[in-house]
């Protein structure tokens, strides 16, 4: 490497290939900070599908004037996405990540919607594809009468990192 060329870390390298750029940290939208480090995990704030500060999709998971569940299910990749871009703002370099630990996700559902789980799978696969075995985590996928800003989904990472 020359003097003064950043170094470009193996994860943003993966993303790169994918065609995917981390975005700015999302502004809190409340009295809260996107992430926090305590000890050797960082725990993000929940997540929304923003892209360049925009909601881009919104109303319930499964309603007949809603999202449906594929284009919500991307949405949750763009929230992990944003957990990314958020995670690296504490450490500085996403290769000190050593395991996604835990994803929680929410669906903003329509009562007879119960495909949560496959809806957080497009935040668990993006994982899994950018961080390989590091990505691979505990889940929970849970089915919510409303989230902020009338989004339908929203996700939450805890990562351990060295």
């Amino acid at each position: 490497m020359a003097a003064g060329e950043a170094r470009v870390s193996a994860v943003e390298g993966r993303l790169a290939e994918l065609g995917i750029e981390l975005p700015d940290v999302a502004a809190p939208v409340a009295a809260y900070v996107p992430a926090v480090v305590s000890g050797t995990y960082v725990y993000t704030s929940g997540q929304l599908p923003f892209i360049e500060g925009k909601l881009t999709a919104s109303g319930k998971v499964g309603a007949p004037d809603g999202v449906d569940a594929e284009t919500a299910a991307s949405l949750a990749a763009t929230c992990a996405i944003n957990a990314l871009a958020a995670i690296k703002s504490q450490l500085g370099d996403l290769d000190r990540i050593t395991r996604i630990v835990k994803v929680v996700g929410f669906v903003a559902s329509d009562p007879s919607f119960t495909g949560q789980p496959g809806v957080i799978n497009g935040a668990s696969e993006l994982l899994g594809t950018v961080l390989g075995d590091a990505g691979v985590h505990a889940r929970s996928a849970v089915g919510v009468a409303v989230l902020p800003l009338d989004s339908p989904v929203e996700v939450e990472v805890i990562a351990e990192f060295v």
